[in-house]
């Protein structure tokens, strides 16, 4: 299967681990100098992020127990932190392109973890969710930055398989936080628990400026508006570009709807689980950890059109089992649904820092925009759809974005191969 084949760019080959430095190009590669720092670093950073980004998700039953809130309303304390990364990651972006990837990134990570050791303070939920919507903001510096930094000093063989280990470390940042916080807030409540999170976030993002090489490829960028609005414009002219963006928003629309309902679920009967093991649900992001970084080689076998399907078709088959009165049932779905998502996302996002030849923060910038915008949809629609007609509305709604998912790649894979029609008649 070509790269065209898979609608998203004629440029993204396919990529795999390899065992050896690639000596025809100076950026690191597997077995190379500096490249297990820079895995580590990224991964600790993925860790911190995704781990104070969704601090409060396994928490929403507690929370709105103790603030007297319903689930919808407890829903923003997640909702707001993802829709202000949304909102800022393209100005923090920018900020990259000029002042360099890990110097954003640093900066990022150190005013995130501060307002983590604030959330556990907040007075009231408006409070709480303020707290939580300047700390996506913070956030918002990492993710693109990451991914550019990735796409500039790693070589083109490796990109998937690097981009698969920071996705990875989201992957145990997610499960690490969510397991954490189950347990500490069943002795101690749910601000103790999200406290020991921002501890936690400040050791990875300790370790993340220790570990991460200083960048050997960057090329300094201009800030000047027109600038930066002329190369978002050009990026959202390419139909490339924007079906990946659609492709990432859609699959985390059926993640943050599921993760952000499922302790509610699991809370009532038939089930009536304690917090302490509702937060030990999340043990399956480990799932994620491994199809994420082994996204690679699943797009050398079945390219990349081939590993999108697989990873909807999984996540549809996870949330279909998901319906079932039985705790195994529903766990087995909950791994097909963590999977199928984070296998689809590493490869979409991979596919965006190949495809940009300039302005790669940028690109990836609005891949991330598209991404969390999704995730807040999917926490505020996929709660509103548990209040009206319980998990069947919620598995209703991810149903629905995985179908949209495989229309886009479809769309694609028609697209590139009229193009590669039209250029073979041409010629």
């Amino acid at each position: 299967m070509t790269p065209a084949d898979t609608g998203a760019s004629t440029t993204v080959g396919a990529a795999s681990a390899v065992s050896v430095p690639d000596t025809s190009d100076a950026r690191m590669a597997p077995g190379g100098p500096g490249y297990r720092r820079m895995s580590l670093a990224l991964f600790l950073a993925g860790v911190a992020t995704f781990a104070l980004l969704y601090s409060t998700q396994a928490l929403l039953p507690l929370i709105s127990g103790d603030m007297g809130v319903t689930a919808s309303d407890a829903s923003w304390t997640v909702a707001a932190a993802t829709g202000g990364l949304a909102v800022f990651v393209l100005p923090m972006s920018a900020l990259s392109e000029r002042f360099g990837r890990r110097t954003v990134m640093t900066a990022s990570l150190a005013v995130a973890v501060t307002v983590g050791l604030l959330v556990p303070f907040a007075p009231s939920l408006p409070a709480l969710v303020a707290l939580r919507a300047v700390q996506g903001a913070a956030l918002a510096g990492l993710p693109a930055s990451a991914t550019a930094y990735l796409a500039e000093e790693v070589t083109p063989r490796a990109l998937v398989t690097a981009i698969g280990l920071f996705v990875a470390g989201n992957s145990v940042g997610g499960m690490s936080g969510r397991v954490i916080t189950g347990w500490v807030a069943q002795e101690w409540g749910w601000r103790v628990a999200v406290g020991v999170i921002g501890v936690v976030a400040v050791a990875c993002a300790v370790a993340f400026r220790l570990l991460l090489p200083a960048p050997r490829h960057f090329k300094a960028g201009s800030l000047r508006p027109r600038v930066l609005v002329r190369t978002v414009r050009d990026h959202l002219a390419n139909p490339l570009l924007r079906r990946l963006y659609a492709i990432g928003a859609l699959f985390m629309t059926v993640f943050g709807g599921v993760y952000t309902v499922i302790g509610y679920r699991l809370a009532e009967a038939p089930f009536s689980l304690p917090q302490g093991l509702i937060g030990s649900i999340f043990l399956v992001y480990l799932v994620g950890t491994v199809s994420a970084s082994t996204a690679g080689r699943l797009v050398g076998r079945l390219g990349r059109r081939g590993a999108l399907y697989l990873g909807g078709g999984t996540t549809a088959a996870g949330l279909l089992l998901s319906l079932a009165p039985s705790l195994p049932l529903v766990l087995l779905g909950l791994v097909l649904i963590t999977a199928g998502f984070f296998a689809g996302h590493a490869v979409a996002s991979s596919a965006v820092g190949k495809t940009a030849q300039y302005g790669r923060a940028q690109a990836s910038a609005l891949y991330q925009s598209a991404y969390y915008v999704g995730s807040s949809a999917g926490s505020t629609v996929g709660a509103v759809a548990f209040h009206a007609g319980g998990w069947t509305g919620t598995v209703g709604i991810g149903l629905l974005a995985v179908l949209g998912v495989v229309a886009i790649t479809v769309t694609g894979s028609v697209a590139a191969r009229r193009t590669a029609g039209a250029v073979a008649a041409g010629a």
